[in-house]
């Protein structure tokens, strides 16, 4: 086991709790606390992995999410492993094993690394050019060998055991990070009375405040630099004392191992929480992950900020950090990164990296400044009195070492960038670079918010806002901590007051954006005539400025083609430490500023989320849940048949004895025709339309006029898309003036209502009007056939269902053995009919109890095979299937049902194009075959004339003028019946057309769609 580098006291971590751990199967130690990069650099590993393209060493480079190399996989069985988690990230446990990636055989042999020789011959984009050849081999050649050479960890291969679940959560203010800025915000937010949410991505709340240096590293717990104050008071005391009032708030919610991944509209943010990675042994029964969808009155974005890389050549060794990094090894785990360091800075903040380590005991053998007179900074100042050395106007001409930097090459320049001095080369084990602080945006992208570019600062700020959102501290480019506190304040108290909340502290100023952090962006400058290696801007996808600039050469003008040409700012790494490297690169490149230049999309998970999280309750049987009406078991019982209806399981037909499909159908039909028939329309969709302008909606969304409808009154409702076209059809029923019950097809209820929706918050928001979906609430027993109403009248209460009390088309609110009921007087079957809607929780019970009243009176079961034939004999459409997309109601006959002297509604002004009043359109009509008994194949082609056997047909063929949407052979007729969209079909009646089948031609008589009871004397009962 390799020596401790531990410092003897000091940091977070709990030295009375060792742990053990293992690593590419040897033993090391840590400490509770410990993430596994601390454990190992603790333990002199710097060494992870490999890269993703020429599978270079690579080792630690940051300390948190914005780590590109030291990507591990965990493993707690077979059956979970898990790739790709930053080592930065895995917090110990007691026999944590963790694995290195993309190596073989080991990590310190890899025999990939021979891509690193081949380099030269495959730039960025080689594949584009070099595997186009012999046509099609991509995919069965090249493309199966590249994916196995290159690449990162093994996506396990079991099924993964553990749950993951999801909740809802409503706030009136969410802030994401728990820095001093976050807290600061949720304080006084919370103060004002606001509910709060507060998330971090980290295992404890204070953010930076964890990585500062403490003045008496005695202190085992306290980690706050002596010096630091808030408000008067030590910023130690502060963050204990804010943590703990918060956590105690009754209106606070604090979220720790939980980042928010994704800003969605109307600050809706998608937050996933570990809830057990960080156990030694877990509970199985419980979740793994939760993924929370916070709705968010005002959002508070307190994101910070990442210290930026330097570009120099060889700047992806194992041993080279980021300054701030070993900052927070060295605070917060008491880890020391490295005993002899060189820090190469374009900023202040990497002196205090400098100091603190200095202070530990560490060897600073030189700080190299890229600027030309830092001096005067307070940092800088205090850096030269300690006596450390430091090189100004320096850059970094190379580096040295093969599994861990051992030296680095620097040389001073003039002004003109030509060397003002002699290389020379500084022994090391540790390189710190910090090319200043980038603010994290990511959120404020993704919430569409528009960024701007801040020239002193050298990077992107939050602007122009699209959610309800503010940016307090580091993310706005506010870094003092007095003013990120005070940015925090300021930030909350304008939340709370902005959801509504009374709030009677005086708000602060917002402090101005600061340009301390500034720093250097793009390649450090370079000798003329000097050769220098590669110099990495993607750690993570092997990346170099040299493939950005032939990016650039090659003709690549967008910043989204680059990226794409490149692969820089892909992957997980999503652009954290790369993107303003890059973007500066190009715009040297190409003789543009930044802003011209342009920013890439952060795209939603900034840091990868497992699928797990994403698939939560939603696997195995509840991957695709199979619904079921409170009858189903009913159904299957007494043998029904099944079939799937959406997501429904639904009955098809019931079999007696041997009966197959067309006679159990046969005998149904007869039996509805003749006796009474029971029917489960459960499925159907039914959403609730409730609000004072219930009817002026219904109005604007359906073809139909709603305000003359009368409280008690059903009416056969179409409503259409934008473009003129059938949708969705249903009955509607007017339960009070400002109350309607809607119903909609099986498969289109999600549509349906997703529609309305669309409308009613976008397009219609003045309205008052609610939508509620109620398709599970209601179990809905159809009573169809003559004898329905003495069926029913010793079971009914409170409603008189008499032909003249309650006539077709009646709705009324009753009970039913007692239970209360919504008694609809409707038919699907063109029989008397009545249409029974209980809630759910008593589906079965009056189910059963109107089936055993119904066998005095024949009363058959019957599917929706049955219901299909009923409903094609009386010339009723079935949207989907008598419809394809393209009928308007007045193709399938439905003109009727349109209000005359409505202003608007969804889809009149597609109805008024000349296109489709015409009347060559295909319109719905019946079909009449000469033999009685032949049924016709549904989607079979109509053709005027005949054309002789399939096989036989040429060229010359006639083209079709319509096709066959329905049949089947109707047992009440005695014959076979169908549906048909036939061009100019209303002025064919009479006609004898073809049918094309596969044996020839069948010819056919156009008739009218409705072959049963046309006058409808059978429907009025």
């Amino acid at each position: 086991m390799s020596r401790s580098l531990r410092t003897a006291s000091g940091g977070h971590i709990d030295r009375g709790r060792p742990l053990r751990c293992r690593f590419d199967d040897r033993d090391y130690t840590g400490f509770a606390g410990d993430t596994l990069a601390s454990a190992l650099l603790a333990n002199g590993v710097h060494l992870l992995g490999r890269s993703f393209k020429y599978h270079r060493p690579r080792g630690i480079l940051g300390a948190g999410a914005e780590e590109p190399n030291a990507l591990v996989t965990v493993r707690r069985d077979d059956a979970r492993l898990t790739p790709n988690l930053r080592a930065t990230q895995v917090e110990l446990y007691e026999g944590l094993q963790a694995y290195s990636q993309n190596r073989w055989p080991s990590l310190a042999l890899d025999y990939g690394a021979v891509s690193g020789l081949l380099s030269p011959f495959i730039p960025a984009g080689f594949y584009y050019k070099t595997f186009m050849w012999p046509r099609g081999a991509w995919r069965r050649l090249y493309e199966p060998k590249i994916r196995a050479a290159a690449g990162l960890g093994r996506a396990p291969e079991e099924a993964d055991p553990d749950s993951y679940s999801n909740r809802f959560a409503h706030c009136d203010v969410l802030v994401v990070g728990a820095g001093p800025a976050g807290l600061a915000a949720a304080a006084s937010a919370a103060a004002s009375g606001a509910r709060v949410m507060l998330c971090d991505e980290q295992c404890e709340l204070g953010g930076s405040l964890l990585c500062e240096s403490s003045a008496d590293r005695g202190e085992s717990r306290v980690n706050i630099r002596s010096d630091a104050a808030i408000e008067g008071e030590a910023a130690a005391r502060w963050l204990a004392r804010t943590v703990r009032t918060l956590a105690v708030h009754p209106r606070v919610t604090l979220l720790t191992r939980t980042q928010a991944f994704g800003y969605f509209p109307h600050n809706l943010i998608g937050l996933n929480q570990r809830l057990s990675d960080h156990l030694e042994r877990p509970d199985p029964r419980q979740p793994r992950e939760r993924q929370w969808q916070v709705r968010a009155r005002e959002v508070v974005l307190a994101t910070g900020a990442i210290e930026r890389p330097l570009v120099f050549p060889g700047n992806d060794r194992p041993g080279i950090l980021l300054a701030a990094a070993a900052r927070t090894y060295l605070n917060r785990y008491g880890v020391l990164a490295g005993s002899r360091v060189v820090l190469v800075t374009a900023c202040d903040e990497a002196y205090r990296t400098a100091l603190d380590l200095h202070g530990a005991g560490v060897s600073i053998a030189a700080i190299v400044d890229v600027r030309s007179d830092p001096a005067g900074g307070e940092l800088y100042e205090a850096a030269r009195r300690a006596g450390l050395t430091i090189e100004t106007q320096t850059t970094v001409l190379g580096t040295s070492g093969r599994l861990r930097v051992r030296s680095i090459r620097i040389q001073k320049l003039d002004s003109s960038g030509a060397p003002a001095a002699s290389a020379r080369r500084i022994r090391c084990d540790l390189v710190l670079m910090s090319g200043g602080m980038t603010p994290s945006v990511h959120l404020f992208s993704q919430s569409r918010g528009k960024l701007a570019w801040d020239e002193s600062l050298g990077a992107f700020l939050p602007g122009e806002a699209a959610e309800r959102v503010r940016s307090a501290g580091a993310c706005r480019g506010v870094f003092s901590l007095a003013a990120v506190v005070r940015d925090g304040t300021r930030a909350g108290l304008t939340a709370a007051r902005d959801a509504g909340l009374p709030v009677v502290t005086s708000i602060p100023e917002a402090p101005s954006p600061e340009s301390a952090a500034a720093g250097y962006v793009g390649a450090l400058p370079q000798p003329q005539g000097a050769r220098p290696g590669k110099a990495f801007v993607d750690w993570q996808n092997d990346v170099t400025s040299r493939d950005l600039a032939l990016a650039a050469r090659e003709g690549f003008r967008s910043i989204e083609h680059v990226k794409r040409y490149t692969t820089t700012g892909m992957a997980t790494d999503q652009g954290k430490t790369s993107n303003i490297n890059a973007l500066a690169i190009v715009a040297r490149e190409l003789a543009n500023t930044m802003p011209q230049v342009g920013l890439t999309t952060f795209r939603p998970p900034y840091t990868p989320v497992s699928f797990g999280s994403f698939a939560g309750f939603a696997r195995g049987e509840l991957f695709d849940p199979v619904r079921t009406t409170p009858m189903h078991e009913w159904a299957a019982r007494n043998g029904a048949v099944l079939e799937d209806v959406g997501l429904w399981k639904r009955a098809r037909y019931f079999p007696r004895q041997d009966e197959d499909m067309h006679a159990a159908v046969a005998r149904e039909c007869l039996a509805v025709r003749e006796h009474c028939g029971i029917f489960d329309g459960s499925t159907l969709g039914k959403i609730e339309v409730v609000g004072k302008d219930a009817a002026t909606f219904m109005n604007r969304m359906y073809v139909n006029a709603w305000t003359s409808l009368a409280v008690g009154r059903c009416r056969y409702g179409i409503l259409l898309r934008d473009d003129g076209f059938i949708y969705d059809d249903g009955v509607v029923a007017r339960l009070a003036e400002d109350r309607f019950h809607v119903t909609t097809t099986t498969g289109g209820a999600a549509g349906v209502l997703a529609l309305m929706e669309d409308y009613r918050q976008t397009e219609w928001s003045d309205l008052d009007v609610w939508l509620t979906s109620t398709t599970e609430h209601w179990a809905v027993i159809a009573v169809q056939g003559p004898n329905a109403r003495r069926v029913l009248e010793g079971l009914v209460e409170g409603i008189d269902i008499s032909a003249a009390s309650m006539p077709h088309m009646s709705v009324a609110r009753g009970r039913i053995c007692g239970i209360p009921m919504l008694l609809m007087r409707v038919s699907f079957t063109g029989e008397l009919g009545f249409e029974i809607n209980v809630p759910a929780d008593f589906g079965l019970a009056v189910w059963q109890a109107v089936y055993e009243s119904g066998q005095a009176h024949g009363i058959t079961p019957y599917g929706t095979e049955t219901m299909h034939v009923l409903r094609a004999e009386k010339g009723y459409i079935i949207v989907g299937q008598d419809t394809d997309g393209t009928v308007t109601p007045d193709d399938a006959g439905l003109s009727w049902a349109i209000g005359k002297s409505k202003p608007d509604f969804v889809g009149k002004r597609s109805l008024q194009r000349p296109a489709l009043a015409s009347p060559y359109r295909k319109q719905l009509v019946g079909l009449a075959t000469r033999d009685p008994q032949t049924v016709l194949e549904e989607g079979a082609q109509i053709v005027p004339h005949r054309q002789g056997a399939t096989a036989q047909r040429g060229p010359e063929a006639e083209a079709a003028i319509g096709h066959v949407t329905s049949s089947y052979h109707s047992a009440s007729l005695g014959r076979s019946i169908a549906l048909a969209l036939l061009s100019s079909g209303r002025a064919r009646m009479g006609e004898t057309l073809y049918v094309a089948m596969p044996g020839g031609d069948i010819p056919v008589q156009v008739t009218s769609p409705v072959f049963y009871d046309p006058q409808g004397s059978r429907l009025n009962g």
